[in-house]
């Protein structure tokens, strides 16, 4: 018999000063088996970074990328179903970054192994030639203090204010500070 996923349910309170977004947010999140607390916690993170002020443009949400192959982490998709951004966590490689980049308006990737700068070494000449790829390193201890925060059920508060974020949940605050990999 196959396990399922496990339902965890998040309340966002976003105050993102650097994009001027202020939502409130429910998300509803299944966690593959194989998917740690670390990880669905930087999906987490993801969508809070890149949830859009409203839905005129269409919305941003958690994909089947561990169930699905063919899909990211995160799609944010238009009103007609394009996708204008991908948004990956972990460390793809080089085929898949170029075949998103070639599916979507934008491309993104947050990493948070201690691999990264290896993993990045050996595709960024590879991706460069795409200019709608960006992507992110999370610290290490940022993101497994991140996984510390995982429970079934969330109230988080993020915000963001120059490039960096603080994300808690009443009890404990991590700051997490991304670094772009590539140049802009």
């Amino acid at each position: 018999m196959a396990i399922k996923a496990t339902i965890f349910k998040a309340n966002l309170q976003i105050a993102d000063m650097d994009r001027n977004v202020y939502v409130d947010h429910a998300v509803t999140i299944a966690r593959h088996p194989s998917e740690t607390d670390e990880r669905m916690m930087i999906r987490l993170l993801a969508l809070a970074l890149n949830l859009p002020a409203d839905t005129d443009q269409g919305t941003l949400e958690l994909a089947k990328d561990l169930w699905e192959t063919d899909e990211p982490a995160l799609w944010h998709k238009d009103l007609t179903g394009e996708i204008k951004h991908w948004i990956d966590v972990g460390q793809p490689d080089d085929k898949r970054l170029l075949r998103a980049s070639g599916r979507a308006d934008r491309t993104s990737v947050l990493s948070y192994s201690a691999s990264t700068p290896i993993w990045w070494a050996g595709i960024a000449n590879k991706v460069a030639r795409a200019a709608n790829i960006e992507a992110w390193q999370i610290d290490v201890a940022q993101s497994q203090a991140l996984a510390g925060l995982a429970q079934r059920t969330m109230h988080l508060q993020l915000s963001v204010q120059d490039g960096t974020c603080w994300l808690g949940d009443g009890q404990r605050s991590i700051e997490i500070t991304p670094q772009r990999l590539n140049p802009r």
